[in-house]
């Protein structure tokens, strides 16, 4: 009797069958199809590579069992693995031959052909058929409103790199992490979107890792894996936030880690967030932790007083509003660590002086920042320190900003710029700028003459010490 090939497979399903759970039956047997049976070589079809690899991880022995059982020892199984191109339209058929342990491969022009457009696209409602991969990206996260800072300069400069050649640099994968708040999906978000701005026809998708999960689980419930990883591997840029959220979900790794394979080896660009550095990933698999040390690994450090300040004023800038100069330094002396933080107050100032009709100032914003941070000092700004001064030597605190020489104006000047330098961590060219915008030479200069007095004049020391402690005190205050 001559065995055609679609009797020799339903015979090996048989015994399958037999062997494996139900779930797992109609998961990775039935979309299998026979094709032909040639010299005792019996070549099925299966959807994608990764479907190839996870029959050959876990169900090697079952499949060489079958076979052998309905062919003889020399019996041998070869796989036909079909790869749809999201824009090329072509296919190449990999042929995998198993024997005696050994593998083989040969790669060819297959006349069949994959409908890209019947592959289910997890991010559309069930049922309606969509190819089309939305980037599912924020447009108004992009380089221009990603402040560059000591802080970020080297994560921000890799990802600009990556924007201009997706997965042509040695930043892939490009892991950006750091603390919450610092602006890793802002950042990861505004490569996308350079991406799709400056290079037609490249795919960008964003998805979390929560989402990513639990797409994966609606994928094995509805026998839709195959489509769930054809799906991903048609992006060009594949975008996953907060990877560390995939620590212990063993079957959402493994599925990972061969998306994350296909890509790579086609050249696609991967970009990930985590909130610490791949080596600290606890409850990730290894050979995950040692892909994602790949490429490069850059992480967003806590932004400075000025790089604070300059986030600040984008957000004003691109919220049409401004806030006076003693807000804005007060907001970012309070808010250090996390710039998401930084913008709500912003946020939260403008809601209260538009509903409350309050004039922005410096007491309306204390009382903003107390629902921010548990410990506000009463005395943080280079405007307290000019009232302090102006008040001690009896003048108007506008005068500390003009142009006049007069002796007792210039020292009180000049004693200012002396304790904000001292007293705040403030720079030199925020000091200056609040002086009349005075360049960082002239508060250099201020600085060593208020010490040459002081080392010269022990009245005029004891002023200095006197207005050090009334500022300290203020600091301590509740």
């Amino acid at each position: 009797m001559v065995k055609d090939c679609t009797t020799v497979w339903d015979n090996c399903l048989h015994v399958i069958r037999r062997n494996v759970n139900g779930q797992s039956y109609k998961t990775w047997f039935e979309p299998i199809r026979p094709i032909r049976l040639e010299n005792n070589a019996l070549t099925i079809q299966v959807p994608n590579k990764f479907f190839y690899e996870w029959l050959e991880e876990h169900y090697v022995s079952l499949l060489k069992m079958s076979i052998r059982k309905e062919l003889g020892d020399k019996g041998r199984l070869e796989y036909q693995i079909l790869t749809a191109a999201l824009r090329q339209r072509s296919e190449e058929s990999v042929v995998e031959k198993v024997q005696n342990g050994t593998h083989t491969t040969s790669i060819g022009v297959n006349p069949g052909s994959v409908d890209a457009t019947n592959i289910k696209n997890p991010f559309v409602i069930p049922g309606i058929k969509k190819l089309k991969i939305e980037s599912q990206l924020n447009a108004s996260y992009t380089f221009d409103t990603f402040i560059e800072g000591d802080c970020n300069r080297l994560a921000r400069s890799a990802g600009h790199a990556v924007a201009k050649k997706p997965g042509g640099t040695a930043f892939n994968p490009l892991v950006i992490f750091g603390d919450v708040g610092l602006g890793k999906t802002h950042l990861a978000h505004a490569i996308g979107n350079e991406v799709l701005k400056n290079l037609e026809g490249k795919s960008v998708l964003y998805v979390s890792s929560e989402k990513f999960t639990g797409q994966i689980i609606e994928s094995i419930k509805n026998n839709a894996v195959n489509d769930f990883v054809n799906f991903y591997q048609m992006v060009d840029v594949l975008i996953v936030d907060d990877i560390q959220f995939l620590a212990n979900k063993q079957k959402t790794q493994e599925i990972f880690f061969h998306i994350f394979n296909q890509l790579h080896q086609g050249g696609k660009q991967i970009i990930l967030t985590s909130d610490r550095p791949p080596k600290d990933l606890d409850g990730m698999e290894e050979r995950l932790i040692s892909r994602f040390k790949w490429g490069l690994s850059a992480d967003l450090q806590v932004p400075d007083f000025e790089t604070r300040v300059a986030i600040l004023e984008s957000k004003m800038n691109r919220e049409g509003v401004e806030l006076p100069g003693s807000v804005v330094e007060f907001i970012c002396y309070h808010i250090q660590n996390n710039i998401r933080e930084l913008e709500g107050v912003l946020v939260s100032v403008i809601a209260q002086s538009s509903l409350n009709r309050r004039e922005i100032d410096v007491d309306l914003a204390k009382e903003v920042v107390k629902n921010f941070v548990t410990q506000i000092n009463r005395e943080i700004t280079l405007e307290f320190i000019k009232n302090l001064v102006a008040d001690h030597f009896d003048l108007p605190v506008e005068k500390l900003g003009g142009k006049t020489r007069k002796r007792q104006i210039v020292i009180a000047r000049q004693l200012s710029m002396y304790l904000a330098k001292n007293l705040t961590d403030k720079s030199l060219k925020n000091i200056g700028e609040m002086f009349g915008g005075r360049d960082h030479s002239t508060v250099i200069y201020s600085i060593r003459t208020v010490q040459d007095l002081m080392a010269t004049d022990l009245v005029f020391k004891d002023t200095v010490s006197e207005l050090e402690k009334k500022i300290r005190l203020t600091l301590n205050e509740k």
